[in-house]
């Protein structure tokens, strides 16, 4: 039973349809927490829009209703942003039934998606007319383009390609008076003023709903090839990649580092994994090459890399994926990370960047730091070296911390240490993964002043009521 604003239920259920609006407790279950359990919201309602015009008539009676609006994609996001903080009454606008792939337009390279276009349906529909869209992450089935605009999400991608931020061209946006700003511009070039749609990129949502995003598209790739390499040391794998960049140029499609740690608990806890590599070396690579060109031979390319990677002594194992089929079985390991971690422990998942070359630094010094001060931590490494942003993964045995408060207690001392050494090491604390409810005192702690005015006045331009996902990234 919705208990809010007088009224409130039936003028939505006259927008989107009755069937549209959850208000019990059992329906709005699934959609009250985020996918590992850890925030749970409180919502009034749960709203289903279908087009961006039912998105702007919803979010004008929350405004003046004085109700919050939380969007929510396929909510499979890490730090607790897509899930009502309970700061205020607020309806969690969910946009999963907004899932059209709008136009595509080969010859401009360019692909226009709802909100709730599912990144799997996304990737298929550019492969059906010679194209991809690069962005790649382990919730490929699940994530959905609104929620991967609204915290620039990255993946194995981004060495080539970049984040979400290059990866958009134009944005469909309802502000928070319920205004539709079009921004679905196609163009590469645009220099007519501010570029507002960065704006809302990496916003999560608290300045105002994405509800289609115009996205780049590129050739699709004709030929690929995937090794997994064995090494001594993150300094290894580091000078790993400026070899192999030297080499192939920019075809070097991802490349990722895995700690025997983390290779262990896929293994173990994952479904029916299997590593070509036995697992005793300290760190290992994954790597793809792929181009274009269907006269470019990526298997004896990649052999050859290969070898002379041996020859220098940076690599002391490795295994090349002979087809698709071992090339997926290579990058199972890394797709299921995070359900793998879960059925292990409580997880806990850092999201830092620190530029590369601090990278030999950075990793030994937080392992450090987490296996003297948190009893039974296990540390685990794994992520884009490429890019600075290697995830730090402490798994907590679920014997010694049995209890919710116990985990996010020892959850709030791994961050402070990897967050601290980050930043000790001129980095970030959040790279791709946003700063959602989890980071916010965090932010404060860790960002200049300045930069925190700047985002204020920001939030306050485009949301004085405060009513866009509030206490997500900046304090309600």
């Amino acid at each position: 039973m919705m208990h809010g604003p007088a009224g409130l239920a039936g003028r939505l259920e006259r927008i989107v349809g009755g069937p549209r609006v959850l208000a019990s407790a059992e329906d709005m279950l699934a959609y009250q927490q985020d996918w590992r359990g850890r925030y749970t919201g409180a919502a009034l309602a749960v709203v289903m829009p279908g087009c961006a015009q039912e998105v702007s008539a919803v979010v004008k009676v929350c405004a003046e209703s004085n109700v919050a609006v939380v969007p929510q994609g396929g909510n499979t996001g890490l730090t607790g942003g897509a899930v009502a903080g309970g700061e205020r009454p607020a309806v969690l606008l969910n946009l999963s039934r907004m899932n059209r792939i709008r136009e595509i337009d080969a010859a401009n390279n360019s692909l226009t998606a709802e909100a709730g276009c599912i990144l799997a349906n996304v990737r298929e529909a550019a492969d059906a007319q010679q194209r991809q869209f690069p962005l790649l992450l382990g919730s490929v089935g699940s994530c959905e383009i609104g929620g991967l605009v609204s915290t620039n999400a990255g993946g194995t991608g981004v060495l080539r390609y970049g984040n979400m931020r290059e990866l958009v061209l134009g944005l469909e946006v309802v502000l928070p008076d319920g205004r539709i700003w079009n921004g679905l511009r196609a163009l590469r070039k645009d220099n007519a003023g501010y570029d507002l749609k960065q704006l809302f990129i990496g916003a999560e949502g608290t300045l105002g709903v994405v509800t289609a995003a115009v996205l780049k598209l590129f050739p699709r790739l004709s030929a690929s090839a995937t090794t997994m390499m064995a090494l001594s040391g993150v300094q290894q794998a580091v000078d790993l990649l400026r070899f192999m960049q030297e080499r192939t140029g920019n075809r070097i499609e991802a490349f990722e580092i895995l700690s025997r740690g983390q290779i262990d608990i896929v293994l173990e806890h994952g479904p029916g994994l299997q590593s070509p590599l036995a697992p005793d070396a300290p760190f290992y690579v994954l790597m793809e090459i792929a181009d274009s060109s269907p006269q470019w031979d990526a298997g004896a390319d990649l052999q050859n890399l290969v070898e002379a990677a041996f020859e220098r002594g940076l690599i002391s194992d490795a295994a090349l994926a002979t087809d698709i089929a071992k090339a997926e079985r290579i990058w199972a390991l890394r797709h299921n990370i995070s359900e793998s971690n879960r059925r292990a422990g409580f997880t806990v998942s850092n999201d830092t960047s620190v530029p590369v070359s601090r990278l030999p630094e950075f990793i030994p010094l937080v392992t450090e730091r987490i296996e003297q001060r948190i009893a039974g931590a296990a540390v685990c490494h794994a992520g884009h070296i490429g890019d600075g942003n290697i995830h730090v993964i402490a798994v907590l045995p679920r014997e010694v911390y049995t209890t919710a408060d116990q985990c996010e207690a020892a959850a709030a001392r791994v961050n402070l240490i990897v967050h601290e050494a980050s930043v000790e090491l001129g980095g970030s604390i959040s790279a791709e993964h946003g700063i959602g409810r989890m980071h916010v005192e965090r932010l404060e702690r860790f960002k200049p002043a300045i930069d925190l005015d700047m985002m204020r006045a920001v939030k306050a331009a485009f949301d004085p009521q405060g009513l866009m996902n509030p206490g997500k990234i900046l304090r309600s």
